[in-house]
């Protein structure tokens, strides 16, 4: 099997443990390893070191394209073997030694991660840690579930250690588009007018010299966790759906829509699954991750093409991928998150981008990633950059969540803004949607309480906008007040007025 997978001559003296290869780490190194949204990790090499950290006082600044798999991230975490990390993740541990302080995170658009490293405008990576399939004839990397940054990676890396997964078919060759651009100031056009367009190769160059080590494992990805649409979520899924069908009816759209992009999570899950009942055709999406529904819709055969950066996918659906991948290879296409995510090209195709927002204020500015201002979530991921370029930018949200309706999640200021208003075109939650093109802040204001905003909390929030007028100004705001509803759920554990709740002891 071994000498399947290291097809490079000059390679196969090169087999190391994970163990070994987890030796290279020094204090305070910069590591690239591969991985977006649990696909196409490092599944040996990251757990050994951070096994090794148990013993051992070290720290790295770590970067990947986007959150690890399994409890990597979180085994790092505890055993401090992390300094700084970014430019994404969603792990507990992880996120909770982040707000404590102890991990030190940078929360980038993760199309910039990339373009940083070769500008020079980070520390250079001293080992990259890159996933693959297999290795061919002249050395080159073929990927596996994920791009991400692994090309950036291996060409800014001083050292290049590979880890072979067993777990994964050859025949994924063929379903990757590599491209670097070139450096500033000769940077090059993304010549990409259609989905399935490439540009690149279906391999990651790779310096001989650089390789120290080639680790082998058969560990598949962590697996996507399906979450059952609630009522809540299949409301939301419903009005943009039905919005869609009113843009068609009014002649804006076709019924082959423009690109999609979604954000992951279950209402990401059960929009996309949703185009499948409707009066759609020829879908087409360019977006980040490929989720379940994805494969739904192609199977549907609703969805004709699909290019992102991952396959992000329940443990189901990812057999069911393997079992009919002859199906779906020519369908979908993965490429590094600087194309996926690239303004230049989102903007060129007209993508239709769908994200999930914490919260939103009445004049449409969106919080992606902070809980009450200061306690950091995931992070931003690609939402800004799709949602600043998108032909259309669309944000959902529950209006209100815990018991009784605790949190409203429309208030009149974000405790954070990672999307202004500027950026955002349709607000959606259960209750409604706010179409805001064209209108004045106070315009919009008055959509946003009417259309999304939970009962229980409409009359407060039409109380400050009016009073807030009487103040005056474009954007009418009483400061003073501003975070009131915020305010009040840190001292009485609700929102509401006039409500109190149990707070839980600390």
């Amino acid at each position: 099997m071994q000498s399947d997978r290291i097809r490079f001559q000059s390679y196969k003296d090169k087999v190391i443990s994970a163990q070994d290869a987890a030796l290279f780490f020094k204090d305070k190194m910069t590591i690239g390893t591969s991985g977006f949204t649990k696909a196409g990790d490092s599944k040996a090499v990251l757990p050994a070191f951070a096994e090794r950290a148990k013993s051992e006082t070290i720290g790295i600044t770590l970067i990947t394209g986007a959150s690890l798999g399994h409890t990597t991230d979180a085994d790092l975490a505890n055993n401090n073997a992390l300094y700084k990390r970014m430019p994404f993740q969603v792990d507990a541990t992880l996120r909770k030694k982040i707000n404590e302080g102890k991990v030190l995170f940078i929360d980038q658009h993760l199309s910039e991660t990339a373009e940083l490293l070769e500008n020079k405008h980070l520390p250079k990576i001293d080992i990259a840690v890159i996933e693959a399939t297999y290795i061919d004839e002249n050395g080159n990397v073929i990927p596996t579930t994920s791009v991400g940054n692994s090309a950036t990676f291996a060409h800014a890396a001083d050292k290049i250690i590979i880890e072979i997964n067993t777990s994964i078919p050859f025949e994924f060759k063929g379903i990757h588009d590599i491209y670097i651009s070139k450096n500033y100031p000769n940077r090059d056009v993304l010549n990409i007018t259609a989905a399935d367009e490439r540009i690149g190769t279906d391999y990651i160059a790779i310096d001989p010299d650089k390789v120290i080590g080639i680790v082998f494992t058969e560990i598949p990805d962590s697996p996507a966790q399906v979450t059952a649409i609630d009522p809540k979520t299949a409301a939301i899924a419903n009005h943009l759906l039905a919005f869609f069908e009113n843009e068609i009816k009014e002649g804006r759209l076709t019924k082959s829509l423009m690109p999609l992009q979604a954000g992951i999570g279950k209402v990401a899950n059960a929009v996309m699954s949703g185009f499948a009942k409707g009066n759609f055709e020829n879908l087409v999406m360019y977006s980040e991750v490929l989720q379940d529904s994805t494969f739904e819709l192609i199977d549907s055969g609703k969805l004709d093409f699909a290019s992102a950066s991952s396959v992000t996918v329940s443990e189901n659906c990812y057999k069911h991928i393997l079992d009919n991948f002859e199906k779906y290879k020519d369908k979908i296409l993965l490429r590094p998150q600087t194309i996926s995510n690239s303004a230049e090209v989102i903007r060129r195709l007209g993508v239709i981008a769908i994200n999930t927002a914490i919260e939103f204020d009445i004049y449409g500015n969106v919080n992606s990633t902070h809980i009450s201002g200061t306690k950091m979530m995931n992070g931003i991921g690609g939402s800004g950059d799709f949602a600043r370029n998108a032909y259309l930018s669309i944000f959902v949200t529950q209006s209100c969540s815990k018991e009784y309706n605790a949190i409203s999640h429309v208030l009149p200021m974000v405790s954070h803004v990672d999307h202004t208003e500027h950026d955002v075109d349709i607000l959606i939650t259960e209750q409604g949607i706010a179409d805001l093109r064209g209108l004045a802040p106070r315009e919009r204001a008055k959509v946003i309480i009417e259309n999304c905003t939970h009962p229980e909390y409409k009359d407060e929030l039409s109380n400050y906008f009016n009073r807030a007028c009487l103040r005056g100004g474009h954007t009418p705001h009483i400061l003073e007040e501003a975070f009131k509803l915020h305010s009040r759920y840190i001292e009485t554990g609700s929102m509401k007025q006039n409500c109190s709740v149990e707070l839980p002891l600390h």
